[in-house]
């Protein structure tokens, strides 16, 4: 095998120096405890710095956004991008996406370009309060809208095709319960993106510290189990494909890929 490029030796070993001080560490033994440690979600902050790079990904001013970060040329997810496209082809062009945890629309705007293809394409938000506020204030249209929880969002637009989550499921306190109960409204079809497991067949409570270069904030979250994720899910979904992707971070220093599911309810 050959050896890395300088060049990748020296990203990498810069990744994992900005990891030892941002980035992800802890082991509470609750969620309550890591959230003592942590500024939390609500922060003003992280909501205006969201909503003004969204908002220049809209206007043309930027190809792409995550977590606040523009870029000058869109990231693409190519599992989640295809698991949508097959979603569609099963209704005939037709996509309606349940986006739990999506932000001010990042992946539907980093999307968009072959979403606008399709012969019709409903995007529902559900987000926390300050975020459906901003949405519907800023950016909701006839085809891109904002959700209190999912039971408006079906009460508004009927059952969606497809529940997205992505990179949502660590951040929620107890997301083995949370995704019972959406997995409740016989959704067709599920895809889990972008989502990071533990390297231990445990669940490990941790806090986030995230770069002040994105915007001041530590927030609690979960390295799930794979395996006990997988079989939360495999009594109502079966698997049609499972994948990871080039993205990773750092825990304990070691390397984790983030990972991702399409699922269909059987």
């Amino acid at each position: 095998m050959k050896n890395k490029p300088l060049i990748e030796t020296i990203k990498e070993f810069v990744r994992r120096a900005r990891a030892s001080k941002y980035g992800w560490s802890g082991d509470f033994a609750s969620w309550e405890q890591a959230v003592q440690h942590s500024s939390g979600y609500d922060a003003g902050n992280i909501l205006h710095t969201v909503k003004d790079s969204i908002l220049k990904v809209r206007n043309g001013q930027a190809a792409y956004e995550r977590d606040s970060v523009l870029f000058d040329k869109v990231e693409y997810s190519w599992p989640l991008l295809s698991g949508l496209l097959w979603v569609a082809a099963q209704n005939k062009g037709d996509l309606s996406v349940a986006d739990f945890g999506g932000s001010l629309g990042s992946s539907y705007f980093q999307n968009k370009k072959f979403l606008d293809k399709l012969n019709s394409v409903r995007w529902s938000i559900i987000e926390q309060g300050n975020f459906v506020a901003a949405g519907r204030e800023y950016l909701q249209d006839a085809r891109l809208q904002f959700f209190y929880d999912l039971t408006e969002c079906i009460r508004g637009q009927g059952i969606p095709h497809v529940l997205l989550l992505s990179c949502v499921l660590p951040y929620l306190e107890d997301p083995y319960a949370q995704l019972k109960e959406l997995l409740s409204q016989d959704i067709p079809y599920v895809i889990i993106d972008n989502t990071y497991f533990n390297y231990e067949p445990r669940d490990r409570i941790c806090i986030q510290k995230v770069p002040p270069d994105i915007y001041e904030a530590t927030v609690p979250c979960r390295f799930l189990d794979y395996a006990r994720l997988k079989t939360s899910l495999e009594t109502t979904y079966e698997t049609i494909t499972e994948h990871s992707n080039s993205s990773c971070i750092f825990l304990d220093g070691k390397k984790i890929q983030y990972r991702g599911l399409l699922l269909k309810r059987k």
